[in-house]
């Protein structure tokens, strides 16, 4: 995305919290302390680079070092079903490329590992395999647990908005209900929310899937068998 339109896409209260510091005698000061602030995150992220390993799941989540707890059978299995449908299609249609877990997608302050990404084709023919940053998806998929709900509702939702992803879900793995985002003037709108249904993907084009087979296994079974059925 474009400086014009990050701008653009700013929230009210970042623009008014930029109104505030210009209408302080003190804005130059504070400027300077937050370009001082924003060198110091800088390093720590370049040192974050470096400290990090396979066997860790973690982000840098505005300057902070976010280590993810080990999650629930539930939470696996929401991403194993709708892992399992996902990219078999994706690469059967020849449609991009789709990660989960692992995959640290960076933006320009934060590096996240969502539960589920996917690159569009054009994305992904740069991809190497020694890759393991990859750029800001075109979709994203988050699976909801207590430690991590007021990230996925809260500076993701802003971030993923702000940055272009154009298609985020929201996946309650407690009441097996979905919610569906779509990128509507550089803001999310909600297009759905449901436990029961299809629901159709705007970014990965053909895409459609019961909800019951995200979180059902004799359901997710019935979905898979019928996408290798052509």
């Amino acid at each position: 995305m474009d400086s014009a339109n990050y701008l653009h896409s700013m929230t009210q209260k970042e623009e008014h919290l930029i109104k505030a510091i210009l209408d302080s005698p003190s804005a130059p000061a504070l400027v300077a302390r937050l370009i001082a602030a924003l060198e110091v995150e800088k390093k720590r992220r370049l040192q974050f680079y470096e400290d990090i390993d396979d066997d860790m799941k973690v982000e840098f989540i505005n300057g902070e070092i976010v280590v993810h707890s080990p999650v629930k059978k539930a939470h696996l299995d929401v991403t194993i079903h709708l892992c399992q449908i996902l990219r078999p299609f994706v690469q059967i249609n020849k449609l991009g490329y789709v990660g989960f877990e692992k995959a640290m997608s960076s933006f320009s302050r934060n590096d996240y590992e969502p539960d589920i990404v996917y690159f569009k084709a054009e994305k992904a023919a740069f991809f190497t395999k020694e890759q393991w940053k990859f750029p800001v998806p075109d979709f994203v998929v988050e699976v909801l647990s207590e430690s991590t709900e007021a990230r996925d509702r809260g500076i993701k939702f802003e971030d993923y908005a702000a940055h272009g992803v154009e298609e985020y879900w929201i996946i309650d793995p407690d009441d097996a209900s979905v919610e569906q985002y779509f990128l509507v003037d550089n803001h999310y709108k909600l297009h759905l929310k449901s436990d029961h249904g299809a629901i159709e993907s705007k970014v990965i084009q053909g895409f459609s899937i019961d909800i019951r087979a995200i979180f059902d296994e004799n359901a997710n079974m019935e979905a898979l068998r019928k996408l290798m059925a052509g």
